[in-house]
């Protein structure tokens, strides 16, 4: 998706730097996913903080340490 975006110069040249991109649009798409990916990644660890994800010391399908199964378990 095309768009228009004012970011002063000195900004752009510091994001093209920090991706290691030479042009503008790839270098703001990689500075964008990494923005969307920490802030998912954060939201992730405050829900694993607040035991959002409940999963019982006994599930009956092994390892009571590792609630997580194998994969390609059933």
């Amino acid at each position: 998706m095309r768009i228009s975006v004012d970011i002063d110069e000195a900004t752009l040249a510091e994001v093209m730097a920090l991706t290691g991109e030479s042009q503008k649009s790839p270098a703001l798409a990689k500075a964008i996913m990494e923005f969307t990916y920490r802030r998912r990644a954060k939201e992730f660890g405050r829900l694993i903080r607040e035991s959002a994800f409940d999963y019982s010391a006994d599930s009956g399908d092994g390892d009571p340490a590792n609630p997580i199964p194998p994969l390609g378990a059933k």
